[in-house]
């Protein structure tokens, strides 16, 4: 029996009067690897909050690593979840090694010189860099790496505690299609090796499904339009749906693409 990671029982989200999630079930297992997709305003980074425990809900039940949101310390768990969202590259200091950055994760800061730090950290730091292929930049400033480059040193980052659920908020906004494809083909490695942890990724484009994830969940004005395994739940309908235009599904060899029709 699959072990669960990150659950959503009867969850919603009201701000103002206004619902941003609305009664969600969801369930994300180990081993799987979720794409998130849905228009500005849906609800994706919200729920990425809730399961980081940056956000509570105002209704429902959240399990994270068996841990129910609201009945423990959450304080405690949130090195747990690794989590890595838009914005934060512009946090870390650029001559920082991008070995230093993803060493520093082991204690949530942004600089070395505050902790102590171990030749097993370093080791650690410097496997989670080659587990998603670029171990050879280990000791290059980060502010010298790609935008896709820095991107991947911030997925590693987020894997550094060994953490049991990595989310991922759009990983790819703003980079150019070779520092995308750079990131992609990272992801595709991790997704791929069966010591990972699950992955969560939101994004907008189908393009930016990385090779080997599993799952796909649809979301619009807060609500699940479909969810379940991408060879079943990931079609021209559900698209079309979620964003309310009609839209039309491409795959070639083991990634998509859409157009409108």
């Amino acid at each position: 029996m699959k072990k669960v990671a990150f659950s959503l029982d009867n969850v919603s989200l009201e701000r103002d009067g206004k619902y941003i999630l609305q009664d969600l079930t969801f369930t994300v297992h180990d081993e799987e690897r979720w794409v998130i997709f849905g228009p500005n305003g849906s609800g994706k980074t919200s729920l990425l909050r809730i399961a980081s425990f940056y956000l509570h809900p105002s209704s429902g039940n959240v399990e994270v690593l068996g841990h129910q949101l609201g009945k423990t310390d959450i304080r405690k768990m949130r090195h747990l979840v690794g989590f890595t969202s838009q914005g934060f590259a512009d946090l870390l200091r650029p001559n920082l090694t991008a070995q230093e950055v993803v060493m520093t994760a082991k204690h949530g800061a942004l600089e070395p010189w505050w902790h102590d730090y171990t030749e097993k950290d370093r080791a650690k730091a410097q496997l989670e860099l080659e587990r998603i292929g670029i171990g050879a930049l280990s000791l290059q400033a980060f502010g010298t790496l790609s935008s896709g480059e820095r991107q991947r040193v911030l997925i590693a980052r987020s894997m550094m505690g060994d953490p049991g659920l990595v989310l991922l908020d759009e990983p790819a906004a703003g980079l150019d299609l070779p520092a995308r494809e750079n990131l992609l083909e990272g992801l595709a490695l991790v997704s791929q090796d069966p010591s990972a942890p699950p992955i969560v990724l939101v994004t907008h484009h189908v393009e930016e499904i990385p090779v080997g994830f599993t799952h796909v969940l649809f979301l619009r004005e807060g609500s699940i339009v479909a969810a379940g395994e991408i060879q079943e739940i990931l079609n021209d309908q559900n698209l079309s749906n979620t964003f309310e235009m009609q839209l039309k599904l491409h795959k070639s060899g083991r990634r998509w693409s859409a157009t409108a029709t």
